[in-house]
């Protein structure tokens, strides 16, 4: 059986990494879904490659008419919104907190906290309140719980989420809707690569051994594929979770462990 059958999805940084993975397994799970983000070609190629069940649309989640019209398309096409995972983020740009800019903190700002309340608000506001239903997930990072150099603008962000996380829970839930929060540490995308070699080069040392620093603690001594991250948001967009709310959930290979 089918885990998401006669749902429907808007998945927000669908143009790589993460995004098109959900986008893929949430169709394959008999999901209706619109995958939306600022590269259009990108999106519309994950779209594609999803299935039939999967339609695409440029959107820049920082921008409320923007957030509105893509909940709009979803509705008017499908009927109904299910599922809201707000995976759009932005890392900024690496700079010591001495060194940090005004620009790179509220931009990083506005993709990775702003966005999803924009886009939390629109589908509430336009189905699942309405219905007294729905999922919305948010997606944190480990460095929210850890800290980071260079980082601050990035793990505020994401720390922020896991706040919004439980206040949303607490609103939403006396009206049948779930939000949860899931947090992974490293996920084996382009965007991790191109760090791993952006830091190797800083240090005048190899990958490797960048990637060996990185896993020293990690009990799995691993990283996570995108496919991993995406199993648990399957999990928790689905009615086995119905009961689980207000939640932030590390997948990390026991990196940081909570309790």
């Amino acid at each position: 059986m089918r885990r998401l059958n006669g749902k429907v999805a808007i998945i927000t940084g669908a143009s790589t990494g993460l995004g098109p993975v959900m986008g893929s397994l949430f169709v394959a799970e008999g999901a209706r879904v619109l995958l939306a983000a600022r590269r259009e070609e990108l999106v519309r190629e994950a779209a594609q490659a999803a299935g039939s069940g999967a339609i695409a649309m440029r959107a820049d989640v920082t921008d409320e008419d923007d957030v509105a019209a893509m909940v709009a398309r979803a509705v008017d096409e499908f009927g109904h919104v299910d599922i809201l995972c707000n995976n759009a983020a932005a890392p900024g740009r690496d700079r010591w907190i001495w060194e940090q800019t005004l620009d790179n903190w509220n931009a990083t700002i506005a993709v990775d906290v702003t966005a999803a309340m924009l886009c939390t608000r629109e589908v509430l506001n336009r189905s699942m309140l309405q219905r007294r239903s729905g999922v919305i997930l948010n997606f944190s990072s480990t460095v929210g719980y850890t800290g980071m150099v260079r980082k601050t603008h990035y793990v505020t962000a994401k720390a922020s989420l896991r706040a919004f996380t439980k206040a949303v829970a607490l609103e939403v839930g006396p009206h049948g809707i779930r939000c949860n929060c899931i947090v992974p540490g490293v996920i084996d995308t382009d965007l991790w690569r191109n760090w791993m070699q952006r830091t190797a080069d800083e240090q005048g040392v190899d990958v490797a051994t960048v990637r060996q620093r990185t896993l020293k603690g990690v009990p799995l001594q691993d990283i996570s594929s995108p496919r991993d991250v995406a199993n648990l948001a399957l999990f928790l967009a689905s009615d086995e979770s119905r009961t689980i709310t207000g939640q932030s959930i590390p997948v990390d290979a026991g990196g940081y462990m909570q309790g």
